[in-house]
């Protein structure tokens, strides 16, 4: 609901906005002051993967389920507005299992051969996907490999770690191997590019500390930044200069801290876009040292069975739980983007726990509160600044400016009962602005609010307790 607030800024003081929930009384309202003046990182977005051909289940829904899945995942209205989608560049052979094919099921017989390259117009459901995305306005897509293809590696299989041959420490019978696999990763990109896609990042390792039984390769970080320092000038030559490099997937803070410091000692932390980590082994902590941006491109709760709440004590794959996650990754550890593991799941895979934020069975789907706390931050688009915010008991709160002026103001309202919510803004330049408000908690989902004015000027209303309430405040219509 879109209410005008006369004289909301004035130059003289911060202006008092205060937020309530229908039917619920209003206490003594907190004060949340946003100081546009202190501003932090620059935010990317926020997304989701669907590798290993989960995005398949949303390829083979029928209507109107599936405009119904991709609505919710990508609505910045009605669904969560995702701005990111993370796909898996595979390495396999084959299809068989779950696993993601390569565009070089075989390669030459060394190195600076032709390759000869095999594209199946679907590469696992995912070019779909990104299409789809594509016309919800989605504009960036991180293809991500999970290993070389097997040919370029030490141990000759894209499975079971092994080393990509070229980098110190290896030897390979067949020499240096580098070179072709920012070859190889540069197709893939005109391959998505061909077919309407414009892949805006790209990844060369996927938990490089950790040996899998499906595609996996492993990584110091003083090797990646060797593979960095091919990689680069390779996409320049091949007139993708706006192409990001992304490193390196650890599989925890720790561990992208420590490739980071590596790849800075090597000389390569320019040539970087984002430095990306994982949050399995441990969780994202103090701010990353380095001058470029740092995401959170992979987790999710593999504990539990498959939970839609929002708030059951602190269970596994509470909403209520991501929903301070996400902020956590976002305020205390500037991260410029969070991307959750799989958008989509079916119920059998994993045992059917919280690996997912849609659960597809067959042509029913199931929807977690998840979902609906990246919901709460869909008004964060990509180009947003965070900024301050200060005050509040009990209270998270965080804001973002946006490009088009528009602010952005996510609050958590860790408390038992229910809480008024001021917001006070300084540096404002909006001129008769609007205010749009939802909340969630465990019975609503991303719900419109209401925002009555007083007699005083202020707008009123209240977030319900462990709920979570975002405000957009934008330019209103022209008096």
């Amino acid at each position: 609901m879109h209410l005008t607030l006369q004289q909301l800024i004035a130059l003289a003081a911060p202006v008092l906005l205060v937020a309530a929930v229908p039917n619920i009384q209003p206490r003594q309202a907190q004060k949340i002051t946003v100081d546009l003046s202190r501003k932090y990182q620059t935010i990317d977005g926020f997304g989701f993967s669907a590798a290993f051909q989960r995005a398949n289940l949303i390829v083979n829904l029928q209507e109107p389920k599936q405009s119904e899945v991709l609505n919710l995942l990508f609505n910045t209205t009605t669904g969560a507005g995702f701005s990111i989608v993370r796909n898996g560049i595979g390495s396999s052979k084959s299809s068989n299992s779950d696993w993601m094919n390569s565009i070089l099921p075989e390669c030459p017989s060394t190195p600076d051969g032709t390759p000869d390259y095999k594209w199946d117009g679907k590469d696992s459901g995912q070019l779909f996907l990104s299409q789809q995305a594509v016309k919800f306005g989605v504009k960036t897509f991180y293809g991500n490999a999970w290993s070389a293809p097997g040919c370029m590696k030490t141990n000759n299989n894209d499975a079971n770690g092994g080393n990509l041959c070229g980098v110190s420490g290896t030897y390979c019978r067949t020499g240096n191997w580098i070179q072709a696999y920012a070859n190889y990763l540069v197709k893939y990109i005109q391959l998505y590019a061909q077919n309407g896609v414009n892949v805006t990042h790209i990844g060369f390792l996927n938990e490089p500390d950790f040996s899998t039984s499906y595609a996996s390769m492993q990584s110091s970080g003083s090797q990646a930044a060797e593979v960095i320092k091919v990689l680069r000038p390779t996409l320049d030559r091949a007139n993708l200069v706006n192409i990001g490099i992304n490193c390196c997937e650890g599989t925890g803070w720790n561990v992208a801290n420590q490739h980071a410091s590596q790849i800075i000692s090597a000389g390569a932390e320019n040539m970087i876009y984002a430095f990306t980590s994982h949050e399995y082994t441990s969780r994202v902590g103090s701010p990353m040292r380095t001058t470029r941006k740092v995401w959170q491109t992979e987790y999710c709760d593999l504990n539990g069975g498959w939970s839609t709440s929002w708030y059951s004590y602190g269970g596994a794959g509470d909403g209520f739980t991501w929903a301070n996650t996400i902020f956590n990754g976002i305020v205390n550890s500037n991260l410029s983007a969070y991307i959750y593991w799989e958008g989509v799941q079916d119920r059998a895979t994993n045992n059917n726990n919280n690996e997912k934020l849609i659960l597809i069975d067959g042509q029913n789907y199931q929807v977690s509160k998840r979902l609906w706390a990246f919901a709460q931050f869909r008004d964060v688009r990509p180009g947003a600044v965070r900024v301050g915010t200060s005050g509040g008991s009990n209270l998270k709160s965080t804001a973002f400016l946006n490009t088009d002026g528009s602010i952005a103001v996510v609050i958590i309202n860790s408390g038992t009962s229910t809480q008024s919510i001021g917001i006070g803004l300084t540096g404002s330049t909006l001129s008769n602005p609007t205010v749009n408000a939802y909340y969630t908690d465990n019975t609503h989902e991303a719900s419109s609010q209401s925002v009555s004015i007083a007699t005083d000027g202020t707008a009123s209303a209240s977030v319900p307790g462990r709920g979570m309430i975002s405000f957009l405040i934008q330019a209103g219509a022209r008096a």
